[in-house]
This record gives structure tokens, C-alpha cells and sequence, in this order.
């Protein structure tokens, strides 16, 4: 059973099956890289507890399905630096924008710059050694930044990707990655989302056009067996 079956209809299964979309698999390659996107504690919280606690201190966070995300992700990471694998991190920016910029439609989004210390990463999965950290204005991992270049000199031809929103930055960067020929897993375990049906219909959506929505143990056997 998918993580969506109990939130998409039958009518839109139908449609999207005779469109063919989401038979078969997309595949990965052979250079991967791990990409965690925007898991700091102005998107996590600094504990796990329940959503609406969470939020009165942190207006962007996802609550206790951060956590649930952040434990898989420390038991990956440490596959992963293993097997010497890149690791990539996304930071949203909290500096000023220029004028003329649109800004997050959100009532609280002047709130996050009053605590610098929440736009870092959570400690239990930091970036260490060289993992790469890249700081972004925009939901897509690759708008205004090098990211591109550097996963061409690294020759990356594969991206596993964890991390929030799944319905906001997660969607833009895979569609974007997708847009420039890579092939994506994305990791249902790893990725998260304030809202509960956004986070299920974008992984429907995603792994029928754009990536292959994955298991944590499908990406440790592909990962075992490069």
C-alpha cells in the first residue's frame, strides 16, 4: 500500500493510468548524491512534539513528523558518508530581499529573522567534513545557486532527496532536477510537510512524472549495491 492510496480517488488513479503516468520506474544511476533539504529548526522545531505546539514558536514548522524524518535520515547519513557518497545541504536565507521581490505568503513570515540560531541545521544531522552547503532564496535548491555546476563537477548523475516541504522547496528542486536530467529518488521516510494531504498528493504526483518515490530500505539496498 502507498502512503497516498487513503487521500487520492478513484477517479484520479483512473485518469492517471490511462495517461501512463506512474508505470514503471524511472531508475537511478551510478554517482548519487544526498540531498537534505531546509531541515533546520525554523522548519523542524527544536523537539519533537505535536504541530500546533510547535508552531507558536517556530511559524514554519512541520511539527513531530520532522523528527520521525530526521531519525532516518541520521542512519542514512552514516551509509551514506560510508560509501563516500556527496551530501549536499539547503539552507533557506533569511537576509532582507531586494525590492520588488515577492515574499513567503505567509502572515508570521517576518518572524523568522528575530532568531538567526533557527535557520541553522538540526545538530542531529549537521553538515561535517565536505558536505556541501548551499544558501537559497527560492524553494528550488538550484534557483541562484552553483549547486548545478558543482553536481556536473562531481559528475552526480543521480539525487536522493530528503527533506521539507515536500509540497514547497522538495517539489521545486526534483522538478527542477528533473529539468536538467537527473534522475531522482525522492525518500518517502525522509521528506515531510506541515500538511498531511500535501505531503501525500505531491509524492503521488511527483513519482507518477517526475522521480521515483522510494522507501529508506529500497535506497540502502540501491546504495549497498553501486
Amino acid at each position: 500500500m502507498a502512503i497516498w492510496d487513503d487521500v487520492i480517488t478513484e477517479r484520479d488513479r483512473l485518469v492517471y493510468k490511462a495517461s501512463g503516468y506512474g508505470e514503471g520506474r524511472i531508475g537511478l544511476g551510478q554517482k548519487p548524491a544526498l540531498v537534505i533539504i531546509d531541515i533546520t529548526y525554523n522548519f523542524a522545531g527544536d523537539k519533537p512534539e505535536p504541530i500546533l505546539e510547535s508552531i507558536k514558536r517556530f511559524p514554519y514548522s512541520c511539527g513531530e513528523v520532522s523528527w520521525e524524518a530526521i531519525r532516518q535520515i541520521v542512519s542514512l547519513l552514516a551509509l551514506v558518508r560510508e560509501k563516500g557518497i556527496p551530501v549536499v545541504y539547503s539552507v533557506p536565507s533569511i537576509e532582507p530581499k531586494p525590492d520588488g521581490w515577492l515574499s513567503i505568503k505567509s502572515s508570521r513570515a517576518g518572524e523568522i529573522g528575530t532568531a538567526p540560531e533557527n535557520n541553522e541545521m538540526v545538530s542531529e544531522i549537521a553538515p561535517r567534513g565536505k558536505d556541501i552547503v548551499i544558501y537559497k532564496t527560492r524553494p528550488s535548491i538550484f534557483y541562484g545557486t552553483p549547486l548545478l555546476g558543482m553536481f556536473h563537477g562531481l559528475g552526480v548523475d543521480t539525487l536522493l532527496v530528503c527533506g521539507t516541504t515536500t509540497s514547497g522547496c522538495v517539489r521545486a528542486s526534483v522538478i527542477e532536477a528533473f529539468s536538467n536530467n537527473f534522475r531522482v529518488a525522492v525518500i518517502e521516510e525522509c521528506t515531510f510537510d506541515r500538511g498531511e494531504v500535501s505531503h501525500k498528493v505531491n509524492l503521488f504526483d511527483m513519482n507518477a512524472k517526475y522521480a521515483d518515490v522510494l522507501s529508506i530500505s529500497e535506497v540502502r539496498d540501491y546504495i549497498n549495491n553501486l
